[in-house]
This record gives structure tokens, sequence and C-alpha cells, in this order.
């Protein structure tokens, strides 16, 4: 299950960041040369779509690469970013699959079997 998140994290983080490329570049497109009357309208919360299209990506791949040893640090991570990408670009054919391999990722970290290690944290 461990290894099924790692893949899965890192994959979802992977999608993550098309999408990410695409709305930072969207955003800052519309900024520059302004809003095509019909086409192309700039979104409500610019600093938002920025922020996570930048974030999301980093915790889905963060949290996949952690979910062998730290299975409930990766998994929270993951699904925070999931959560992220579902608030921010809600939930279409761009964004299912990132959402989706992020989110079972986090769901196959937080129910690994065995524990994780008992190591100090810092």
């Amino acid at each position: 299950m461990r290894n099924a998140a790692l893949v899965l994290g890192i994959i979802g983080g992977l999608f993550a960041m098309l999408v990410g490329f695409f709305s930072f570049g969207y955003t800052e497109f519309i900024n520059e040369y302004g809003e095509i009357e019909g086409l192309a309208r700039q979104v409500d919360r610019v600093g938002l779509i920025r922020t996570v299209s930048f974030l999301a990506p980093l915790l889905a791949i963060a949290g996949g690469a952690m979910a062998r040893v730290r299975a409930l640090w990766g998994g929270v991570l993951m699904l925070i970013s999931a959560g992220a990408m579902y608030y921010a670009f809600d939930f279409n054919v761009f964004t299912m699959f990132p959402i989706g391999f992020t989110a079972l990722g986090a769901v196959l970290a937080l129910a690994a079997g065995k524990p994780d290690e008992p190591k100090a944290h810092f």
C-alpha cells in the first residue's frame, strides 16, 4: 500500500504540475494582454489560483515521496493537495486525474497496515 501511495502521489503531482503551469500561465497571459471578449476572461481569485498552482503539485510529490517511510505525514500532505486542487480548480476533465490519483494515494498511505517506524520527529 505504501508503494502504491508513493507512485500515485508522484504521478498525481506530475499531472497537477501540468494543470498548475496552464492555470498560472493563463492568469499571467490575461494580466499581460487583457481579456478577449467572449473567449477569455480573468478568473475571480487570481492569488488563490496561482498559490494552489504552485503548492498543490509540491505537496503531492512530497507526500508521495514520504509515503514509504512516513505514511501518515505523506497521506496528510497528499490529502491537503487534493483538497486544495478541488477547492481552487473544481472537479473537471483536466483535474480529475490529479485529484483522483492524489486522493487515492492519500487514502492508501493513511490506511497502510503497519505503523510508521519509531523515530524522533526532529
